[in-house]
């Protein structure tokens, strides 16, 4: 599989990330402070700094807006939790005995959704091997 690997969040960065993918439009500083500030005391310039570093990995995208910036996220929730497993899964040496641990621990809803993904991803496959056939 190519794909590029996952960056490395550090526990901030992953909580501004969860404000970002909760959202669904562009952030600035300031309403990711605020969002942050439910639960802790950080200042401006902390948050500020985290969403540069986040934008330096890859993880969101900005635009400038006045005198600020406006930030979203460049990779969803699902797209860099695939990164993170795809890159997990390639190191083990094992990739499918590793996939087999982590649907272990699936419930079985989680199960189902996985299930009707990869008939989805599945079915599209099938058609292209066997495109063509019996068309004249």
């Amino acid at each position: 599989m190519n794909h590029q690997p996952a960056p490395t969040l550090g526990e901030l960065e992953s909580d501004v990330m969860q404000r970002l993918w909760a959202r669904d439009e562009p952030m600035a500083v300031r309403d990711v402070l605020d969002e942050l500030n439910k639960s802790r005391t950080l200042a401006y310039t902390t948050v500020m700094t985290v969403l540069d570093n986040l934008h330096r990995k890859g993880m969101v995208t900005r635009r400038r807006e006045g005198r600020s910036y406006l930030y979203a996220e460049a990779l969803s929730q699902r797209e860099y939790a695939g990164r993170l497993i795809a890159d997990a899964a390639g190191r083990s040496g094992d990739r499918v005995g590793a996939l087999m641990h982590f649907v272990d621990g699936l419930d079985p809803a989680e199960i189902r959704e996985l299930r009707e993904a990869l008939n989805e991803n599945e079915t599209p496959r099938v058609a292209n091997r066997h495109g063509g056939e019996g068309t004249s």
